[in-house]
């Protein structure tokens, strides 16, 4: 049982991270891929909605803000083609979406893989470090390493690796280093988001009566614990690190269901500040795993997704209060935050519902998390 003390982040209302593309950066987005403008030109759009995103979060009376992801297509596959080492191609399948087909790109090994200093990123949380005021702080977010492991992005490590865990290390290697550059860009706060483990929570259960298969899982778990573990291992104490564990966000469909039970021991192990945790439908289970993921550490906060950002129905404030108290039964009070169960546009796509729709998400979001902290 770790114990430390709870740092300024998560917030009590919090913001996961991506926001809906307005139509005109789609616009252009969709004129840059056909050829018509530059990247330049682009750019020219993107920074002015990031800009005003920015001023209707701290509008809004976010103390956390993001760029809204308006600097990327698909929340992951983005930054994980800025690594040295990741290439892009056409997969030639769409991700298995409940009721909708997503585009084909994908992201695989094209050499070893490292921290690449020019990652486009940089320039972008740059940009938006410049918007936020006095008391406000950015939140950056890029995709958990675990990413990697999927979806065939590292079927062929050994082309370049002797071994799975040389590669591993050279993984974890390159984002420690990648966010040891943030920090040093200014970045005080960085989360890493997450759908690997809704993942294992589908295969872990399918595979329960299988022994072969499920110690595969149970394999790739551990995988996940190590990586992790290692990247933060000797990160900066002033820096918090969160993660977002997902079950996929796309035109407001899914990916995966199940309760936190069979990775809650994985999640208990891992040394992040913070873990924002879906909990908008009954896809996500009880309350009863929080324990073992919160694991006894005073320094950790859990931040429940109770209110949907895939629908525009607003929640009941008294229902959603009644939740927190049962969460609090598990875990204190003091450990517990409140955000939407994740963002509002994983890919540029968007959930369906519109902006304004989005902001009193975000603004319920608040008048809860006021109304229960305090």
């Amino acid at each position: 049982m770790t114990t430390t003390t709870l740092k300024a982040y998560p917030y009590r209302y919090d913001v996961v991270g991506s926001l809906l593309r307005p139509a005109d950066l789609k616009a252009a987005r969709a004129k840059f891929a056909a050829g018509e403008i530059s990247a330049d030109d682009l750019k020219v759009v993107q920074r002015a909605e990031t800009k005003r995103v920015v001023q209707e979060q701290v509008d809004l009376g976010l103390k956390a803000v993001t760029d809204g992801e308006f600097n990327r297509s698909w929340w992951h596959l983005d930054f994980l083609w800025g690594l040295t080492g990741v290439g892009h191609y056409d997969y030639k399948q769409s991700y298995k979406f409940h009721g909708s087909k997503t585009r084909t790109d994908n992201a695989d090994l094209v050499g070893k893989i490292a921290f690449n200093p020019d990652h486009p990123f940089f320039e972008s949380f740059q940009y938006l470090q410049s918007l936020v005021p006095e008391g406000v702080v950015v939140k950056q977010t890029i995709p958990s390493p675990t990413m990697l492991f999927r979806d065939n992005r590292s079927d062929n490590w050994s082309q370049f690796y002797e071994t799975w865990d040389a590669y591993l290390d050279d993984l974890a290697k390159a984002y420690h280093e990648t966010i040891v550059h943030f920090y040093d860009l200014g970045c005080r706060y960085l989360q890493l988001d997450d759908t690997t483990w809704a993942f294992l929570i589908s295969k872990l259960n399918e595979t329960a009566d299988d022994p072969t298969a499920h110690q595969k899982y149970v394999g790739l778990a551990e995988d996940a614990v190590r990586i992790i573990n290692q990247l933060l291992a000797g990160l900066p104490e002033d820096l918090t690190v969160t993660t977002h564990i997902c079950r996929g966000n796309f035109k407001s469909t899914y990916l995966f269901s199940g309760g936190y039970d069979d990775v809650a021991d994985y999640l208990g192990q891992l040394h992040y500040d913070g873990l924002f945790l879906e909990y908008d439908s009954d896809r996500a289970g009880s309350f009863a795993p929080l324990k073992k993921i919160w694991n006894g550490d005073t320094g950790k906060r859990l931040v429940l997704g109770l209110i949907t950002s895939k629908f525009p129905e607003l929640e009941d404030e008294a229902a959603v209060k009644a939740r927190i108290d049962e969460a609090a039964k598990q875990v204190p009070l003091a450990n517990l935050a409140l955000s939407t169960q994740c963002g509002f546009a994983s890919t540029e796509e968007g959930n369906q519902l519109t902006e304004d729709q989005q902001w009193a998400k975000l603004k319920l979001v608040k008048r809860i998390a006021d109304s229960v902290w305090g």
